[in-house]
């Protein structure tokens, strides 16, 4: 059967992936607030629904549908709004008795992520998640399920990086670059947590401690005096404003999980050429394996007595791992949108069954560790110390 949801912040650049995937499983959407007119977004994916630019009337209406009939009802919501409003549009959701899907950071403080963490747990009847859609690319379930077989051996170390160039020029703006909007954390938030939960997913182990360097290399940026949206780039004639940064542009990660692997991870936006490169290697005692998210399709599997190897899904060792969480046969490449819709139909799964499903999505309580994370990092970059999480 499928559910009714509602969207807080349609406008950007990462609700139109949660709108896919709503319609790709089967939902639908009966009410949506954006603080701008972006109607015409719900339009391309076909959903007719009451649209709101006040969240005070979205938050009356939600309440009115509430005590409406079945049909109605809003089952689920998606929080796509910039980062400081996340904990407050999550109280709301859980408020009406939603279901909640938030688009991460989880919130701006390890305060508020674990104030979050007790109401979702007076509330256990309503699923919680948190969309880190990494954990859903087929490469990064593969490699999960052969750490747990022991295909790799002993896991010695892992490393990676998280690279985009979107931020290289000093006209480059984003409400991200705001500490009062994205939060103190910038690279490492937006995009190195997307590659610190993939690796703590594979390994099955949380992150215990940290030794960070973070760098802003442009010291200050030109600000348009305009709205520009994620990825896209100020116009010729556009005016601007100088303004100081303070959100770092690169962040070098040494980190240790709880399981005692060791590893690192560099992370950048500054990075000239590179669009959206997430590369993540594991060393192993038998093998190591390295997948890199601009060809998502593939594992390379490197070997120290034998021939290197490279798997593709939908091939013999790269599909029965990922049953489920795969729809087209190999050649067909599935991607970021891909992992999107798995992800909400590891979420549905669980809302319909009242059952955890085999392969977790992120939850509250993972939400809450990555903001503690964060916290962790820029503590270690001012003391140049090692941090516990």
């Amino acid at each position: 059967m499928s559910k009714n949801f509602a969207v807080i912040g349609v406008g950007g650049y990462i609700a139109p992936r949660h709108l896919r995937a709503i319609r790709d499983t089967g939902n639908r959407i009966v009410a949506a607030v954006d603080i701008k007119d972006s109607v015409g977004v719900l339009d391309q994916y076909s959903f007719n629904t009451r649209f709101f630019t006040e969240i005070e009337r979205f938050d009356r209406h939600l309440e009115k549908l509430r005590r409406g009939t079945e049909t109605e009802r809003v089952h689920f919501v998606s929080v796509c709004s910039p980062n400081y409003l996340h904990d407050s549009h999550c109280r709301l959701a859980l408020r009406i008795g939603a279901d909640v899907i938030c688009e991460k950071p989880l919130a701006m403080t390890s305060k508020e992520t674990a104030q979050l963490v007790k109401l979702a747990a007076s509330r256990p009847d309503q699923v919680f998640a948190v969309n880190y859609n990494l954990r859903f690319y087929p490469a990064v379930l593969q490699l999960r399920a052969a750490v747990q077989r022991g295909d790799l051996g002993d896991i010695f170390h892992v490393n990676g990086s998280y690279m985009q160039d979107w931020l290289l020029k000093d006209t480059d703006y984003n409400w991200r670059l705001l500490p009062n909007e994205g939060g103190a954390l910038r690279a490492v938030s937006d995009i190195g947590t997307h590659w610190m939960d993939a690796a703590s997913f594979i390994l099955g182990s949380k992150i215990s401690e940290v030794y960070a360097q973070l760098e802003t290399l442009h010291k200050t940026r030109k600000r348009p005096l305009g709205e520009v949206q994620t990825y896209s780039k100020a116009g010729a004639a556009m005016k601007y404003d100088t303004y100081p940064v303070q959100t770092e542009d690169y962040a070098a990660v040494l980190l240790r999980w709880g399981s005692g692997v060791f590893g690192s991870v560099n992370v950048s936006q500054v990075a000239a050429g590179r669009k959206n490169c997430l590369r993540l290697e594991i060393y192993g005692s038998k093998k190591s394996a390295c997948w890199n998210s601009e060809e998502p399709n593939s594992i390379q599997y490197g070997s120290r007595d034998g021939a290197n190897e490279l798997s593709l899904r939908g091939s013999p060792g790269f599909m029965e791992d990922v049953a489920g969480f795969s729809d087209y046969p190999g050649g067909h490449a599935e991607g970021f949108p891909d992992a999107f819709k798995m992800n909400m139909r590891a979420v549905y799964t669980a809302i319909s069954t009242g059952k955890k499903p085999a392969i977790p999505f992120a939850s509250v309580e993972d939400g809450h560790h990555e903001v503690k994370v964060c916290d962790a990092i820029l503590k270690s970059s001012k003391t140049r110390k090692w941090v516990k999480v």
